[in-house]
């Protein structure tokens, strides 16, 4: 029989993330400078502890934000302290019982309890998710809205570490959408290819005029729409490739819009649907119905994206299309270890659990503390 180990403490801390270079996207109506991240310590009666993050990208990117994954983690901790860590689906289901929806609240936690698992079994996330698959993991680069001359010079920074992908925020307005992607397109070199992400920023025929005018290159846009029947609208009205992405929120909408044909691929943000635990669902519904995944996280440090790298390093490379490394866009560092940038390709690591070791001086002190 196997024995129990139980929760005893949950730690939370705040980290103030810097990007970089200022963030606009949504057609320039959404800007960044900062994140606000939230890391949890998990810790157990036999002294493994676990490591996980939630990041929302702000507060106006979707309904989510960093003062709520605080609050909520207030609620769903006392629920949890006692309980077997190792048992993910089970903590889960404690969770969505004691706090209903809010899934972006419950990432963090459920990363941590995976670390444990991993930790106690002695292997890597990824062996846990369905075995290494022996593959790079393609990175994006994550390329701002600005006049065509910027975002070539955003493009440009990214190729010097190494990236082909680049996902290109577009949304302002068609024809300066069209010149943006025509400039791209045709600086890009021939191993290069574009994503152009609306975000959510254009009506229905803003995206039948944008789409139908570029013919010359078959091109991935993403999110089109504010809504999933726009998106759907569109689908049947063009020719490229669309990526969902802000629709895809639980299990049943990669359901229905594999059902409608609503897409060739999806956006499959971590934090976004909830977690790790949730995130291996979806990922596994894509693999079975042909469904090609951007797996990646919404936000965050080193932490957040080294668990949805080992989510990837274990997915099918031809469902695999890339994944992004929020913190390469970052001037601090949370923890040693992880998975980085290797010339636009990263790899999960081989340490059991995550494979991250939090740097505690970046963290500071511990704002929260449930026992």
């Amino acid at each position: 029989m196997v024995s129990n180990i139980k929760i005893s403490r949950i730690s939370v801390y705040q980290v103030t993330l810097p990007l970089e270079h200022p963030y606009r996207l949504s057609g320039g109506r959404l800007y960044f400078d900062k994140l606000d991240s939230t890391i949890v310590a998990i810790d157990t009666d036999e002294g493994i502890r676990g490591w996980g993050e939630g990041c929302p990208w702000g507060s106006t990117y979707l309904p989510a934000f960093a003062k709520g994954v605080r609050a909520g983690i207030e609620e769903l901790a006392p629920q949890l302290l006692g309980l077997d860590p190792r048992r993910t689906d089970s903590i889960y289901r404690t969770m969505d019982i004691a706090l209903p929806g809010h899934p972006y609240i419950k990432s963090a936690l459920d990363m941590a309890c995976w670390d444990i698992l991993g930790k106690a079994t002695g292997l890597p996330l990824c062996e846990l998710f369905g075995g290494r698959l022996n593959q790079p993991i393609i990175i994006q680069n994550s390329v701002p809205t600005g006049t065509p001359e910027e975002m070539i010079e955003s493009i440009a920074r990214g190729q010097q570490k190494g990236y082909t992908i680049h996902t290109c925020k577009i949304g302002a307005d068609v024809a300066k959408d069209i010149e943006r992607i025509k400039a791209v397109s045709s600086y890009l070199s021939a191993n290069e290819s574009a994503t152009f992400d609306v975000n959510r920023a254009w009506l229905v025929d803003e995206a039948m005029r944008v789409m139908n005018a570029v013919t010359d290159n078959i091109i991935y846009f993403e999110q089109p729409c504010e809504t999933y029947e726009e998106c759907l609208q569109v689908r049947r009205v063009t020719s490229h490739p669309i990526i969902l992405d802000e629709c895809i929120q639980r299990y049943g909408d990669i359901v229905r819009a594999n059902a409608d044909r609503a897409c060739e691929a999806i956006g499959l943000k971590i934090g976004r649907v909830g977690g790790l635990t949730k995130a291996k669902r979806i990922r596994d519904f894509c693999v079975e119905t042909g469904i090609r995944m951007n797996i990646e996280e919404t936000g965050g440090s080193i932490i957040a994206d080294t668990g949805a790298v080992h989510l990837a390093q274990a997915t099918p490379e031809t469902h695999l299309r890339a994944t992004w490394l929020c913190h390469d866009m970052l001037t601090i560092d949370t923890a040693t270890g992880g998975a980085r940038n290797q010339g636009g390709k990263t790899y999960a690591p081989e340490t059991p659990g995550l494979g991250v070791e939090p740097k505690l001086d970046v963290l500071g002190e511990a704002i929260a503390v449930y026992e």
